[in-house]
């Protein structure tokens, strides 16, 4: 675990707190990196629920209710299946906040449409509003992964320190 996650990983741990909100993962292409960095903090089980990792789309569809259709239609990496991996996290934890991410980390897997280094996150309060995007990365495997950690946990931050305030 490098200082800057550490570090992003602690600010959420105390934008959650404010809060009083537990965290749910749902992680494809980061293999669990989420869990990995948000759990490096002493006392995250006070704010982390629990993490999913669901690389293959099977465990999407099983773990956390993925539509078969929006896999067939859309894909595993895309905004609509983190959309619903997001929803599969609320309804299948106890969390007040999910975080989603799917992608292709590479070094293959990429196509003209979709490259490697594309990466699909989602964001959703329990009773709130889901935020998605695409973000592209670049680098090999490891750096694509930890860039993908990164955005994910500083749009988290914001979101809930938005939240928060408003």
């Amino acid at each position: 675990m490098d200082c800057e996650l550490a570090q992003l990983a602690a600010r959420l741990g105390e934008a959650l707190i404010a809060r009083g909100w537990m965290l749910a993962t749902a992680e494809s292409c980061t293999g669990g990196g989420i869990a990995v960095a948000v759990t490096s903090v002493a006392g995250s089980s006070g704010w982390f629920e629990r993490g999913f990792v669901t690389y293959s789309n099977e465990s999407k569809v099983e773990l956390l209710g993925v539509s078969p259709a929006t896999l067939a239609r859309h894909g595993a990496v895309s905004e609509e299946t983190a959309i619903e991996m997001t929803a599969g996290a609320l309804a299948h934890s106890h969390a007040d906040i999910a975080l989603a991410i799917t992608g292709i980390a590479g070094p293959d897997g990429g196509s003209p449409g979709k490259p490697v280094g594309t990466i699909c996150l989602g964001w959703q309060p329990r009773h709130g509003n889901v935020f998605v995007e695409t973000r592209h990365f670049s680098g090999d495997r490891e750096a694509v992964r930890r860039q993908a950690v990164t955005a994910a946990l500083e749009r988290l931050i914001a979101l809930a320190a938005d939240i928060a305030i408003g």
